[in-house]
């Protein structure tokens, strides 16, 4: 029985064509660090680091590759940006659907003296901006926001924050998880401070990596929480205050960067337009199946054009995880169950603490796959 990959959510598979291959050459032929020597490697590594960095800027939207940094992961981005903007006695504004990568750093800075608000949200997950204007505070310093959800695929208007945030001069982090490859983003057209995305998922490259793109007034505010050598002003034992060095210390994941570098090529190539359109096509596909299969509730949006494709299902009458294992055991459609390291999410669309299965396409699913596991989902709820 051949497997059915629909966790695309958690993180993409296959990986775009050459991102292994890229990776292994690095090891085999390359081997070098960057900012660590002069030789022809050394140079052969620094100039794919800096097209990785360009890469991103092109993507996104951004135009300066030197406030590009690159990560070990957006959950570290995104504790960077809040341990770095965040003093205590300061507020920060966050929204109901946010992931632990948020709330968790969020909760710790809690305990030093920062406050945090919480964005209302309607039951499908969608933010109400008229709450969100009457949460700033004199104090507000930072809004921080999931774009879509990874549990129910809710796509927020993060212009609409931007816009808000832009009036009232407070930075604006955008959490682009579920977003960054999956649909057409900018920076400057979203009115961003921060825009924090992982390598791994949509952007189709290897785990264990990713970017924090930064405008540069809140580069220069933002304190660096992890210091160390960067192979640059090695006579000082002070952190470089120039970027990206400011935030990049340590040896990086050229392994990973490198096998980046191919993913961003084929991105590059197909087309992030491309990658939305057929998204879209899976999920109307995807929700008109579900509509006439009776014993199962779909978490979050209805409309295609308001969503990503992340479907959260709640069994009715059984056992979300039983049915996960099912999927698989009997079809091979490989979910995931629970609560997606996202309880607020869960508590804000009124499926906690039993949580849902949740189905995620890319850029590599098929028709026949959502064909396969809308058969599937009807027959287990036959029973």
């Amino acid at each position: 029985m051949p497997a059915i990959y629909l966790d695309q959510a958690a993180t993409s598979f296959p990986k775009a064509p050459g991102v292994a291959d890229r990776m292994a050459d690095y090891l085999t032929h390359v081997g070098a660090n960057v900012n660590r020597g002069v030789y022809g490697a050394a140079q052969q590594a620094e100039l794919t680091v800096l097209g990785v960095r360009q890469g991103l800027c092109e993507l996104f939207g951004f135009a300066d590759p030197t406030h590009v940094v690159l990560t070990p992961g957006n959950t570290w981005g995104l504790n960077l940006v809040l341990a770095g903007a965040l003093r205590p006695g300061d507020h920060c504004i966050v929204s109901g659907m946010e992931h632990n990568a948020v709330m968790r750093p969020l909760h710790r800075l809690a305990g030093q003296g920062v406050t945090f608000d919480r964005i209302p949200c309607d039951g499908e997950g969608f933010l109400d901006l008229a709450a969100l204007e009457k949460l700033f505070r004199p104090n507000t310093k930072l809004v921080v926001l999931a774009h879509a959800s990874n549990v129910s695929g809710t796509l927020q208007d993060a212009a609409a924050v931007g816009r808000l945030c832009a009036a009232r001069g407070v930075p604006f982090c955008l959490d682009a998880a579920q977003t960054a490859g999956h649909l057409p983003l900018s920076f400057g057209g979203l009115g961003l401070s921060a825009l924090s995305v992982p390598a791994h998922k949509g952007l189709l490259g290897p785990q264990g990596l990713g970017a924090l793109l930064l405008a540069p007034a809140f580069a220069k505010a933002l304190d660096p929480t992890v210091t160390g050598g960067t192979g640059s002003a090695s006579d000082s034992e002070e952190q470089p205050v120039y970027m990206p060095d400011k935030f990049e210390p340590g040896t990086q994941n050229l392994p990973g960067i490198y096998g980046w570098s191919a993913a961003l090529d084929y991105l590059r190539k197909v087309g992030v337009e491309t990658i939305r359109a057929h998204d879209l096509a899976l999920s109307r596909r995807f929700l008109a199946g579900l509509g006439d299969i009776p014993g199962v509730t779909l978490v979050g949006p209805t409309d295609p054009a308001r969503r990503v494709g992340v479907f959260s299902l709640d069994f009715v009458g059984q056992d979300n995880a039983e049915v996960a294992w099912r999927l698989e055991a009997d079809y091979g459609i490989q979910t995931r169950c629970g609560l997606h390291c996202a309880p607020a999410t869960h508590r804000t669309l009124g499926t906690f603490p039993r949580g849902t299965v949740r189905f995620s396409t890319g850029w590599f699913t098929t028709e026949a796959d959502i064909d396969t596991a809308l058969a599937a989902i009807r027959a287990l709820t036959a029973e």
